[in-house]
């Protein structure tokens, strides 16, 4: 791993099995904090929304990983092999690459190396919108992953606009916040079409998604899911009264030993990048965090401090 420090942050490289994975490490100012072997940090390792840069839309990621690392919660933002500073190729159909998998094991093996090299006692995921569906993934595939916090997660196989659209209107789609809107909302349109009989998956469902998120809710890990409001511009009554209710479906089979906490934002849009959607996960997040992962350390004056900072 190679570092380059400035302040309260790292530009760090995981080289690990020979991929190059570049990304920025917050440690919120307490790096030189002595825990016990008992009583390590537990880290958080944001990853790309598609093809969105690890700062995500509006430096929301910096933001949020900055107000982590400031509750004790060390966080990593990266990219992945051929997006943002990351050296690689990108899979010419980025959707399908994303929901089949494509990232999975490469996300596990990251997630140990960034938990062995900063001593850390686990490491939740955080994953955005296709963010999401690697998160699910690679934690079905790594035991250091405790957690997930994921957002406006999907779990269809639709390839969303891409099949209709322009290279140039494919890459507005993706990196602007009205685009990840339309795509939001043309995704569960989709999705109402293909939908066939009551209580049934749609069949245009991720089954290897919808299975492993099934067999993460059932034994218990601690997952966080935010989900917006849908704007009212696209009908959003119609969009939920008719798609496909995976997050209930899923949480109805869950069992007595779910950990599954669901929290809706009303307000915001599909990239929490406004002030009430960032506000709104800070808040519940580092609630979560520290309802999950306690901070416990050697030093009470530590803990005061963990307990005391606002960012």
């Amino acid at each position: 791993m190679i570092t380059d420090r400035l302040e309260t942050r790292q530009l760090v490289t995981l080289d690990a099995d020979g991929i190059l994975v570049r990304g920025t490490y917050h440690d919120g100012g307490h790096d030189t904090l002595r825990f016990t072997s008992a009583n390590k940090s537990t880290g958080v390792l944001f990853l790309n929304p598609l093809s969105t840069p690890r700062t995500f839309i509006g430096d929301s990621a910096v933001y949020w990983a900055n107000s982590f690392a400031a509750h004790g919660y060390p966080s990593l933002r990266i990219d992945m092999p051929g997006l943002g500073d990351s050296y690689g190729a990108v899979a010419k159909d980025l959707v399908t690459f994303i929901n089949n998998g494509g990232y999975a094991s490469l996300v596990a093996s990251k997630v140990n190396e960034f938990s062995q090299r900063f001593g850390l006692k686990g490491v939740v995921i955080y994953g955005h919108c296709a963010g999401a569906t690697t998160a699910i993934l690679a934690a079905s595939m790594c035991d250091t992953c405790k957690g997930l916090i994921i957002t406006d997660p999907y779990f269809n196989l639709a390839n969303m606009l891409t099949p209709k659209l322009s290279p140039g209107m494919v890459d507005w789609a993706r990196r602007t916040t009205f685009g990840e809107i339309l795509r939001a909302a043309y995704a569960r349109l989709r999705e109402v079409r293909k939908r066939r009989g009551p209580g049934k998956l749609p069949r245009n469902a991720n089954v290897k998604l919808v299975t492993q998120w099934k067999q993460l809710v059932s034994r218990g890990l601690p997952i966080l899911v935010f989900k917006s409001g849908e704007p009212l511009a696209f009908g959003s009554a119609t969009l939920r009264s008719g798609a496909f209710d995976y997050l209930g479906h899923i949480s109805s089979l869950a069992g007595p030993t779910s950990q599954l906490s669901l929290q809706t934002i009303e307000g915001t849009n599909h990239s929490f990048a406004d002030a009430l959607g960032r506000t709104a996960i800070r808040q519940h997040a580092t609630a979560w965090l520290k309802r999950y992962f306690p901070i416990q350390s050697e030093n009470p004056v530590v803990e005061r401090i963990f307990c005391e900072v606002d960012s």
